[in-house]
């Protein structure tokens, strides 16, 4: 007999139906003893009595957690006793057989409740176990219908899914990269990407014209208590754009996704308030404004846009760096500066970042498109020439092939499903997380390596239990 959904249960009333999940709980009542069942959809009540002696027999012995088959008979609940807080309510089982799967010990925490009381590091270490709370399930079937919405609405836009590579190379982009020894290569080593910049750039040079990504990215950053060192991004990029295009498909995205899957939820206001960098910092102390009306309201999304950002900025040893990134344009009246290097300070970039209730939950901007521009944004950060091409020579010999006209914009996807979900952290919102600082703790990771494999690696540590092993 096939098995069906705890959910499915009450369209087969007076049948005979096979389900399978968790003993959520067991309460036994005189002769009669009541199982709750639970699978991803919920829970449905299960009867067991003497009438069908060996299920009644081995329901006596299953305990929380157990994992178990059941074949019975659906019927409606007596009068009265419905529950309508879960799908299966109105029906319950008659059990005929009863098959354990497996068993259980007793777990480090409960599971039927938020889990907000429960310590961090206890539930990241039993995550497999964490996560089958509802609330953890509900996340991440959220999450899902996010992603599915994004990809239906930028396919009919015209956009094409590629993925791009993992293993690339170290550039100065903003933060560390991770990188990964090359075996084949000894003294080599590949980087994690920190974004798919560089690629989604180099995919408007071959003519792709619209990309998006569901991209997996990788930061080498100190410990920050809602960051991860990989985290997803939805990347995009567009050909012959300008600015407005690349916000104004963004907003219509985002609206779409909140009253599609939200509705409970109000945009405060549409189309997004627009807000200068100045008059952000002026007004709010910050460049992810809070504009909410009601911050007591929990269904009040405030989306904004913050525009007219600085190019570059001093650095701590007085140098100039980049606000953004260094592959962002001008404002088109800024080009001429740019390109003399002149009024560095008063350079305004096409950047756009969109806030949500106080974060940032994307950012972008168009893009240089001619390798003259790019090269003169590396010299102001003083970039010698011959650092300039062994970082970047690769995508300022594509843009000399003719590069059209692009930009794009990348959501931190983990940030806007927390918010979405009203949880604390973007922990809450991603199936294994790390800790603040960086930490695996169900998988033990980060670890220290086998020296054999360091060895193979042409890898020498500081730590002396490997190195000392790695070097005879």
């Amino acid at each position: 007999m096939n098995r069906i959904l705890t959910s499915q249960t009450p369209d087969h009333k007076g049948e005979i139906v096979a389900i399978a999940g968790w003993v959520h709980t067991r309460r036994d009542h005189g002769k009669i003893t009541f199982l709750d069942v639970r699978d991803k959809t919920g829970l449905v009540q299960v009867i067991c009595t003497p009438q069908a002696q060996e299920a009644y027999e081995t329901a006596q012995k299953v305990r929380p957690e157990w994992v178990i088959q059941i074949e019975g008979t659906v019927q409606e609940r007596p009068k009265g006793t419905h529950n309508a807080n879960i799908p299966s309510g109105s029906i319950e089982i008659i059990a005929k057989t009863i098959i354990v799967l497996s068993q259980a010990k007793t777990l480090p925490f409960a599971i039927d409740t938020d889990g907000y009381e429960i310590g961090e590091e206890k539930r990241l270490q039993y995550r497999y176990l964490d996560l089958r709370r509802s609330r953890l399930i509900n996340n991440l079937s959220a999450r899902h219908r996010v992603l599915q919405l994004m990809r239906g609405f930028l396919t009919k836009e015209g956009f094409v899914e590629i993925e791009t590579p993992v293993l690339t190379k170290s550039t100065p982009e903003g933060a560390r990269d991770f990188v990964v020894p090359s075996r084949l290569y000894p003294g080599t080593f590949y980087a994690l990407p920190q974004s798919p910049q560089q690629y989604k750039q180099l995919l408007q040079v071959a003519g792709i014209e619209r990309y998006f990504q569901i991209a997996r990215c990788f930061r080498d950053e100190d410990p920050r208590a809602d960051r991860q060192p990989e985290f997803t991004q939805l990347d995009l990029e567009m050909s012959f754009v300008v600015q407005e295009d690349v916000m104004a498909l963004n907003e219509k995205l985002l609206i779409e996704i909140v009253q599609t899957l939200y509705p409970e939820k109000e945009i405060q206001e549409i189309p997004f308030p627009r807000i200068t960098y100045k008059e952000s910092m002026a007004q709010y102390g910050t460049d992810r404004p809070d504009i909410r009306k009601d911050k007591e309201n929990k269904n009040l999304l405030a989306f904004c846009w913050v525009v007219d950002f600085p190019f570059f900025e001093k650095d701590e040893n007085g140098g100039w760096t980049f606000t953004h990134n260094p592959f962002s344009a001008p404002k088109p009246e800024y080009m001429p500066d740019l390109l003399a290097k002149k009024n560095i300070e008063n350079i305004l970039t096409t950047q756009y970042d969109v806030a949500l209730n106080g974060s940032e939950i994307g950012g972008g901007s168009i893009r240089n498109h001619t390798p003259e521009a790019l090269e003169k944004v590396f010299e102001i950060m003083g970039f010698e020439t011959e650092r300039i091409h062994k970082n970047f020579g690769h995508i300022l010999e594509a843009f000399s092939y003719g590069a059209p006209p692009h930009g794009g914009i990348a959501w931190g996807f983990d940030r806007f499903i927390s918010i979405l979900q009203q949880e604390p952290s973007i922990r809450e919102v991603i199936a294994f997380p790390k800790t603040g600082d960086s930490k695996d703790l169900m998988m033990q990771s980060p670890s220290e390596l086998d020296p054999a494999q360091l060895k193979e690696l042409s890898i020498a540590t500081s730590n002396p239990s490997t190195s000392l092993k790695t070097r005879k």
